[in-house]
């Protein structure tokens, strides 16, 4: 398959799709992206895993997502419609099970993990998710895997962390949504930076601008995704969200950092290669 484009932070694993999975991976193939389908806990590691090995085109990130690190709401686009409207308990990194999963080569980093504090109910539910990723560092450390970082409202903590222990490697920021000056922070530390369809609708949210942060992202540390099944871009708006509208991403990002799309879309492919080690 030729790689024309790369969804670095994907789900195609989740139960959302069904029936329609190998019509959504096909199609995704026939646009020539690849992908990174992500795992939220044990059984959504497992799956992203199982399913990855099925393909060319697709890879895997295995960790412990930190809403899952305390009580969280049962998402059936995640888990399925089994509990639905229930809460699930919360889970602690399993070392042995996940350091199993990582033997596959189709393993290429951990995550996602991080600090998502919306979530948190009290200070005490904050430092649980900060020893669960802590954990997920340490973990990614000895596997030689980076991580895929998922992080709301604790950018500093997040940094913080980092600054304390080093970093061994060039982690990757999920979908940033945090301000330039936090995103210098991170560039300075040799990470990378997701982004999805919420630039092609909302140039701004909670005081963020999307285009002055991506402006001022190096575009050698640039990455694109789409999180599906959510945030689908335009012009798929209102439509599950799938690997294969990436491309609508690096159109805008091609748009906000002012290149011709076909140099942004050949400089993701060459990030993404030093990002995960993908022979793309």
């Amino acid at each position: 398959m030729e790689f024309r484009y790369f969804d670095a932070h994907t789900h195609a694993h989740f139960p959302v799709y069904g029936d329609e999975r190998d019509e959504m991976v096909k199609r995704a193939a026939d646009e020539g992206v690849g992908m990174i389908t992500v795992g939220t806990r044990k059984d959504t590691s497992l799956a992203a895993v199982t399913l990855a090995e099925q393909y060319e085109h697709m890879w895997a990130a295995i960790g412990l997502y930190p809403g899952h690190t305390v009580a969280s709401f049962h998402d059936e686009d995640e888990l399925g419609v089994v509990g639905q409207n229930e809460t699930e308990g919360p889970e602690s990194f399993d070392y042995d099970f996940f350091k199993k999963l990582a033997e596959s080569e189709k393993v290429v980093a951990v995550g996602e993990c991080g600090l998502d504090y919306p979530y948190c109910r009290n200070e005490e539910e904050k430092e649980i998710q900060k020893v669960e990723f802590i954990k997920q560092i340490e973990f990614a450390d000895e596997i030689k895997r980076p991580l895929m970082i998922h992080c709301r409202d604790a950018y500093g903590d997040v940094a913080d962390i980092f600054k304390a222990r080093g970093t061994a490697r060039s982690h990757v920021m999920h979908s940033f949504r945090g301000t330039i000056e936090e995103a210098r922070r991170f560039v300075e530390m040799g990470f990378y930076f997701t982004f999805g369809g919420v630039i092609t609708f909302r140039p701004k949210k909670d005081g963020v601008n999307y285009t002055d942060v991506i402006r001022s992202i190096p575009t050698d540390r640039l990455l694109s995704e789409t999180d599906a099944p959510w945030v689908a871009p335009v012009p798929h708006r209102g439509k599950r969200n799938e690997p294969a509208y990436v491309v609508e991403v690096v159109k805008k990002l091609a748009e906000i950092k002012d290149l011709p799309p076909e140099i942004i879309r050949e400089q993701i492919l060459e990030n993404t290669r030093r990002a995960f080690s993908i022979d793309i």
